[in-house]
């Protein structure tokens, strides 16, 4: 399973949920191709970071990330 899939079965049991609450998923790749943030964004992924990566990077890739998902 990619993380494609992997996103797109967490989003599907989410959506089975009645709490509403979603789960922070980040995509980070070291073989970025053309496309590959669309597709990871339209898979439901909340961020992507490109490899190699600074830490500032990823921390605010974790912040968006973490002001999209619904906390309780």
């Amino acid at each position: 399973m990619d993380g494609l899939e992997a996103t797109a079965l967490i989003r599907s049991r989410e959506r089975a949920q009645a709490d509403g609450r979603r789960v922070p998923i980040l995509a980070m790749t070291a073989h970025a191709m053309k496309g590959d943030r669309d597709r990871c964004l339209a898979a439901g992924m909340d961020g992507y970071v490109n490899k190699p990566a600074r830490s500032k990077e990823i921390y605010d890739a974790m912040d968006r990330a973490l002001g999209s998902a619904v906390m309780t």
